[in-house]
């Protein structure tokens, strides 16, 4: 007896020991564009990008899948994507579709590319190099996966590449020198081509989604494989090849997990009246695997059946089979109670293994005592089998119709089933994976295939993908046994906190919407970013919100301590706001030292904000010795990630030419062009001056005029100018000088100090009607709005007015004043003071536009 007690010590350690366990976070985007508008048609990339999503999927990745992408949606797709890549330990971008090289640099093309102009490239095709250097900013390690080298069908030979115009590669994308801990594979050797197929899908993606599975399976060796398949399924005419800088193992496919069963279970069998049922549970493969059975130590007091065949040491048998084993008692044993055990072992596809054990009391079966004890053990058993039914029941009752709210951007949110059971034998099988998202447990992620035990269902998580809002389904079977089984669905819903919704910032790389101006965050915004951060405290983008509500409710110092909360909490388009208060002196002395590294620190880690500002100040040399080539790569790289105001500080410089940047007013266009697809009102209105004087495209006044309509109507502030000089004028318009005086004064209550003066001058222009006091007032405003000193003229015409008028000015303007402001100075000094002063109490927010 003691040796038996041992012998399961024994098994119990061996049963008990576990691996330190937790969940990657693994992040892939996954693109196959196919239907090009303007080029030949390609046969594979949507079904290859499908094929490749599931294999990540089935890998356990958080999969972002995209087919048929335009530039624009490649931005938005991109975007969501960094934002939830941020901290990954894995980023993977596989691409299926065009691609090219210029001058070393390699382009992905969106479906929606022309490519006819020079410029084209920059503002219509996305470079290989900025998506890895975005990957890298926010991963530890990165894997770049392109099948993308068919031939070159463009038709130009020679585009601008930053500022040089490069001819183009004929044919495959160029060799990338890759960063520590990096991978990038490429469908065939630099400079080559590859090749569609015969199938559905390319050779390259074929073999690759057949050899990412092989469980266990280091990259390398993964795409050693994938290079045997691609050169035997061509013939030797396509050799993929990869450039790695990894130190670390990367597995796709990861298989750690044991095959789940309870250590140690207890039986009653009885001798002498047959084979009887064991009532082993099925073993689960909580990864999806195949289990077999083997017998290590069988039981000494009888043996083992399975349909009737006596089951031998060391038999594999099917883990489905398992609950069918029996064990035959002969008749004459057990004339006392014995203590016997059975102890098995459970082995998946790739390597796994858990001990069970069986530990049962053999009674004797004879007479009218054995036949007691049959009858109490088969009531015992009608009485397991009924709970076990109510249990499953229970379980699919408290999953099914459930539709359960899940914030996006606080990681894996806890689902709260309130399981009913934690029954051992039950266990639930995912039949119906979200379409996005991620299901996990705190040591696992979960994939279509995944299993998971009753005793888990409570840890279970769910983390919704950014930029996706429809609600998705997750169908489990819940089992007991091979027999009773159960279906149940519920109802995901991703939900965006008010605080993202009232306060979050356009472009911000580790935000999950698309984001709000400063002029259009509202009253409320600093109470629910309040709540934000006080129910996620770990979270720095609702502290940085709540800064942004704060600057908009004039609270300037509790919103830099919010701000700098959130810098130093790892957001980084607050590293960026910072900057921008030292640049301003919002709630602090100007400091533009401190201003350009904070500028810095944000531009190294890819924030466009920071890259435009950054960019700017390298390209001019303000306050730090010029670098006009790393300025102007910066504004670049901005402007790719959709940053309009960099790309109107790309069209000034190629308008005027700058720096030995050479002018180019059809590449000033094309960049002002991008602006307006993506709603930038300043495009609309530099992109309407364009069509006014001809500059990059013919005169077309006609379209100037709908230009700066629409630019007008979103507040943008020098528009209505733009329109009052039409009317003004008489060009593309019959001319009003009324509308152009209201127009006129419209831009000016905005801050557009042009206007200001256009409308003084428009006043004096009545000579012998003109008032006086009207035209001091414009001019006022006029000196009080140009910050940049830009029109000196203003306030020598303000000086040679009369008293009268200036008094009457003045006069008027105090009584729009909403607080008291104290008279001191000449009288052309206080004018200019309190015309500023009106502006700033009408336009209380520091960056309105």
């Amino acid at each position: 007896m003691l040796r038996l007690c041992g012998f399961i010590a024994v098994f119990l350690l061996a049963a008990f020991t576990t691996f330190d366990a937790s969940a990657d976070r693994r992040v892939a985007l996954v693109i196959g564009n196919s239907d090009y508008r303007q080029f030949p048609a390609l046969k594979n990339p949507v079904k290859d990008a499908e094929d490749v999503s599931k294999t990540f999927r089935l890998a356990g990745f958080e999969v972002f899948v995209a087919s048929n992408l335009t530039k624009l949606q490649f931005e938005e797709q991109f975007r969501n994507y960094l934002a939830a890549v941020d901290g990954a330990d894995l980023a993977v971008v596989y691409y299926s579709g065009h691609g090219f090289q210029i001058g070393g640099e390699n382009f992905l093309i969106p479906v929606d590319a022309s490519l006819k102009q020079a410029a084209d490239i920059e503002v219509q095709a996305i470079k290989l190099n900025d998506v890895l250097e975005q990957m890298r900013s926010k991963s530890k390690i990165q894997v770049i996966v392109l099948d993308a080298c068919r031939n070159n069908p463009f038709p130009r030979k020679n585009y601008w590449l930053r500022d040089q115009l490069i001819t183009a590669g004929n044919a495959g994308l160029a060799q990338v020198r890759s960063s520590l801990n990096t991978l990038i594979a490429f469908a065939t050797e630099p400079g080559a081509a590859a090749y569609d197929g015969n199938g559905d899908l390319s050779p390259f993606s074929a073999a690759f989604s057949r050899r990412a599975l092989a469980p266990n399976q280091e990259i390398r060796t993964v795409m050693a494989a994938v290079r045997r398949d691609v050169v035997e399924a061509t013939n030797g005419l396509q050799v993929p090849w990869e450039n790695s800088s990894l130190i670390d193992e990367v597995v796709l496919m990861r298989r750690s997990n044991r095959p789940s069963l309870p250590p140690v279970l207890e039986k009653v069998v009885l001798s002498g009246v047959g084979p009887v049922d064991l009532g082993l549970p099925e073993p689960v493969d909580v990864d999806g695997g195949t289990i077999t059975v083997s017998i290590e130590r069988p039981p000494a007091l009888g043996r083992l059946m399975l349909d009737g065949k006596p089951v031998e040491v060391g038999e594999p048998i099917q883990g489905k089979d398992l609950p069918r084993l029996q064990m035959d008692v002969p008749k004459g044993v057990a004339v006392q109670d014995e203590v016997d055990m059975l102890a098995y072992a459970t082995h998946d596809n790739w390597g796994g293994q858990t001990q069970g054990i069986l530990v049962f009391r053999v009674k004797s079966g004879e007479g009218a005592h054995g036949e007691q004890i049959m009858a109490s053990l088969e009531a015992e058993q009608k009485q397991q089998v009924l709970e076990r039914g109510i249990h499953i029941i229970g379980a699919a009752e408290a999953i099914e119709n459930r539709d359960i709210d899940v914030l996006v951007g606080v990681g894996p949110v806890a689902l709260n089933l309130d399981f009913p059971t934690d029954d051992p034998v039950v266990s639930l099988k995912v039949s119906g994976y979200p379409a996005t998202g991620t299901l996990s447990l705190p040591d696992r992620t979960l994939s279509p295939e995944s299993s998971l035990m009753a005793s888990e269902v409570d840890r279970l998580r769910y983390e919704p993908q950014i930029g996706i809002a429809a609600p998705v389904e997750v169908g489990f079977e819940i089992r007991a046994d091979s027999s009773s089984s159960k279906p149940a669905t519920m109802k995901l819903s991703p939900t965006v906190d008010p605080c993202d919704s009232a306060a979050g910032e356009p472009l911000d790389l580790q935000g999950v919407v698309p984001g709000l101006l400063p002029n259009e965050i509202g009253a409320s915004a600093v109470e629910v970013c309040e709540a934000a951060v006080k129910a996620y405290p770990d979270v720095p983008r609702f502290r940085y919100e709540l800064g942004r509500a704060l600057l908009a409710a004039g609270k300037v110092e509790e919103a830099k301590a919010a701000i700098e909360q959130a810098a130093k909490k790892g957001h980084v388009r607050a590293v960026f706001e910072l900057g921008y208060l030292y640049a301003t002196g919002t709630g602090m002395a100007i400091d533009r030292t401190q201003a350009n590294a904070l500028y810095k620190a944000a531009a190294d880690k890819g924030d466009p904000y920071g890259m435009t500002s950054w960019g700017r100040i390298l390209f001019n040399g303000r306050g730090v010795k010029p670098d006009t080539a790393k300025g102007l790569d910066l504004l670049l790289k901005a402007a790719a990630m959709g940053h309009t105001y960099a790309m109107n500080d790309l069209a000034a410089i190629f308008t005027e030419g700058r720096n030995g940047v050479p002018a180019d007013a059809t590449r000033a266009f094309a960049f002002l062009e991008a602006g307006v697809q993506r709603q930038d009102m300043y495009s609309m209105n530099l992109l309407g001056r364009n069509y006014l004087n001809g500059q990059g495209v013919e005169k077309d006044p006609k379209t100037a005029l709908g230009l700066f309509q629409k630019a007008m109507d979103l507040g943008q502030p020098y528009a209505p100018g733009s329109l009052a000089r039409m009317y003004r004028d008489g060009v593309g318009v019959e001319q009003n000088v009324a509308e152009a005086q209201r127009l006129f004064e419209l831009a000016t209550a905005r801050g557009d100090q042009s206007s200001a003066y256009d409308r003084a001058a428009l006043e004096m222009q009545k000579a012998d009607k003109a008032d006086q006091a009207v035209a001091v007032r414009f001019l006022a405003f006029a000196v009080a709005l140009d910050f940049r000193k830009e029109l000196p003229d203003a306030q020598k015409i303000l000086a040679q007015f009369g008293a009268k008028p200036k008094t009457a000015a003045l006069k008027a303007l105090r009584q729009e004043l909403k607080s008291k402001l104290p008279a001191s100075g000449s009288l052309d000094a206080q004018l200019v003071s309190v015309a500023r002063r009106v502006w700033e109490e009408a336009n209380p927010r520091r960056d309105l536009f």
